[in-house]
């Protein structure tokens, strides 16, 4: 017995994928090319699906910076939205929006781990403990400038912090 999955034409396939949420043009490109038949099968359905706006780059750019912008850094945020092969003009808009909330993204992130630590009375008391988290929010692609303001821990002077743009 055929699941709902294998009946499916190209486009309907295309549709359902976008529908479950926003896809970059190469992403949908890959999951749709294991089904097409010949290759310009998929570009033409592309270009259909883009001049119709059910493809839209801006909106992925978007969707993306929505679901990751909670848990991830600028620099972590960014390289993804590379690896989709964006216009570089809307990976530049990206990051120039992304960088007015990094220290106070940083600061989230490290309040939701560490937190409890702080309100305990514990505080970050040893070295250790400190390269811990700093390690912690480097992985998750805060630079470094982040950290350490988010690591003050003052949420008033963390939205008057301006990031230098190479950070």
């Amino acid at each position: 017995m055929l699941s709902k999955c294998q009946t499916l034409t190209l486009k309907n396939r295309a549709l359902y994928y976008l529908s479950l949420r926003e896809h970059s043009r190469l992403e949908l490109r890959r999951k749709l090319g294991r089904f097409a038949e010949e290759e310009d099968d998929v570009e033409a359905l592309l270009d259909f699906l883009e001049n119709a706006q059910f493809l839209s780059c801006e909106r992925f750019s978007e969707a993306l910076l929505r679901r990751r912008s909670a848990a991830y850094g600028n620099r972590r945020i960014l390289a993804e939205l590379q690896t989709h092969e964006l216009d570089p003009q809307l990976v530049l808009q990206s990051k120039v929006k992304l960088a007015e909330s990094e220290v106070a993204r940083a600061y989230a992130v490290w309040k939701k781990k560490f937190g409890h630590q702080v309100e305990g009375g514990e505080g970050i008391t040893t070295p250790e403990q400190r390269a811990r988290q700093i390690r912690f929010l480097a992985q998750r692609g805060f630079s470094f400038e982040s950290i350490r303001h988010a690591l003050q821990g003052n949420l008033e002077e963390l939205n008057d912090i301006e990031i230098r743009e190479g950070d």
